[in-house]
């Protein structure tokens, strides 16, 4: 029993001084950044990455330094890291378009449906965590609810009691729902960003095959397959083509 309490402090102090670290590498990132060094701001917050922390306010600020280095591939790769934890948060979005700006492909998305966008407007709202995270909420309010319609004993109390928790239970429900999309629409996608200047996209996986067309630095892709060290993409416009696996990295690799 001794060992037992010994380890559970062993680890809370562990865990603590790693916090603590993190929390000192996120601070000199920060100043450094306010100083104008952002390749020691990188320096310091790639170090929290290899502590095993990441956040979406990580990537957006390893996004806002390489931003301001010109580095196009690496800005939008982190802000589109950022996004997929934060997915509907206004200034990641307003700064992916400030470097989406600056890349040379210029590639139309295909159309979609009315039914589609409405799809993607509420199930894409929240990450599947977020969506979780307030399913959890919703059956706490209902648990709540429940308790107090018990305690109360004026009428009109306790229907407001039994329509406030048979709602937020409703809510807990959808939400179960909403997240399981969000989590089917977030495992359907294998997204990467290019970070060569200029690749070309053949139509097989070898340099010998036809060139179908060429893409450049920070052009967002999906990855259909991949075949040795090769990669099957599809752009926005719903062309498919073979890169090679190293031109690319993908965003999916927490």
């Amino acid at each position: 029993m001794k060992k037992t309490y010994v380890g559970i402090i062993a680890f809370f102090f562990l865990v603590s001084g790693a916090y603590a670290q993190n929390e000192v590498l996120f601070q000199k990132a920060t100043d450094a950044y306010n100083e104008g060094e952002y390749q020691k701001a990188i320096g310091f917050y790639e170090n929290i990455l290899e502590n095993g922390k990441h956040s979406a306010e990580l990537y957006f600020n390893l996004g806002n330094c390489h931003y301001k280095l010109d580095e196009i591939g690496p800005s939008i790769y982190y802000y589109e890291k950022a996004l997929l934890l934060k997915p509907n948060d206004s200034e990641i979005k307003n700064n992916l378009g400030f470097a989406q700006n600056m890349r040379l492909d210029a590639v139309e998305e295909m159309p979609k449906t009315a039914m589609s966008r409405l799809h993607d407007t509420i199930v894409l709202s929240l990450s599947a965590d977020q969506w979780a995270y307030l399913s959890i909420a919703m059956i706490f309010l209902f648990v709540l609810g429940f308790i107090t319609y018990y305690i109360l004993y004026s009428a009109t109390k306790k229907r407001i009691a039994f329509i406030g928790a048979n709602t937020a239970l409703f809510i807990s429900f959808f939400s179960v729902a909403m997240g399981y999309l969000a989590h089917k629409n977030y495992m359907a996608k294998n997204p990467g960003i290019i970070f060569e200047r200029e690749i070309v996209v053949t139509s097989e996986p070898n340099e010998r095959s036809e060139k179908v067309f060429a893409l450049h630095e920070g052009t967002k892709v999906n990855v259909l397959e991949s075949l040795e060290d090769w990669h099957k993409i599809r752009i926005a416009d719903g062309q498919t083509g073979w890169l090679p696996s190293n031109s690319l990295r993908l965003l999916k690799d927490f």
